[in-house]
């Protein structure tokens, strides 16, 4: 009898078939192992991840004297590789930004930034159809667009054109502009924090609202009009 296991030359149709389920459910086990992510947000350490994985299963299915041991074992390496590598990305912001494109801010103040659209390699049709996308048609109404590191193009509109808003009602509203993370993780952001305020402003905000150290502080960001976010670790 033809072993779909360990692999045989004369492997039939039901072996490759068997094999196919067994790759199967394991493969969703490793996705499994690995956690939830969207297609959408995926790095290049995802997409390697992925390809590499794909090919080293792929061989068994393909090849029908290829043993099934060898491939399904280097496939678990590779998902311990790539969990270590995530774990690293998690804790070391400068490791992530290796693996994880900045975002790019494409559009200030309806005014299109040339100069990062082409570090962008985007096209202006390439971004007025992501407008589109994203019901921004008026050029005038948008007060940034940015190149997230997903690839995908996010629409921050002027507040007085977004749906409901106070000047509906017959009041001038205040455009809060682009929050940037000046705090990421306990650690300052400080390229951010330049732009916007100082390291002093940051320690006073945090300190008014009873956080000893930055270190207390996971997430915090600050827009034009110096509103704060806080998230705490």
């Amino acid at each position: 009898m033809p072993d779909f296991w360990l692999g045989d030359e004369g492997l039939p149709i039901s072996g490759f078939i068997i094999r196919a389920g067994i790759i199967y459910i394991y493969m969703f086990l490793l996705v499994k192992v690995l956690g939830q992510r969207s297609m959408t947000t995926m790095n290049p350490i995802d997409f390697l991840f992925g390809v590499i994985i794909g090919d080293v299963l792929g061989e068994p299915l393909a090849d029908g004297e290829a043993p099934l041991p060898g491939p399904m074992s280097a496939a678990a390496f590779i998902v311990g590789i790539h969990l270590f590598l995530s774990y690293i990305a998690l804790k070391l912001p400068r490791f992530r930004r290796i693996i994880e494109d900045e975002p790019i801010v494409l559009m200030e103040k309806s005014k299109i930034l040339h100069k990062n659209m082409s570090k962008a390699k985007v096209t202006v049709d390439q971004l007025m159809m992501d407008l589109r996308l994203s019901s921004a048609i008026d050029l005038t109404e948008i007060d940034y667009a940015v190149l997230e590191s997903n690839g995908q193009i996010s629409v921050i509109k002027k507040t007085k054109h977004e749906a409901l808003t106070p000047w509906d009602s017959g009041n001038e509203p205040v455009d809060k502009g682009y929050p940037s993370v000046i705090v990421l993780d306990g650690r300052y952001v400080d390229g951010n924090i330049k732009k916007k305020v100082s390291r002093s402003w940051v320690d006073e905000q945090l300190s008014l609202r009873g956080y000893g150290s930055v270190k207390d502080v996971f997430l915090m960001t600050v827009d034009e009009q110096k509103n704060i976010y806080l998230s705490e670790k």
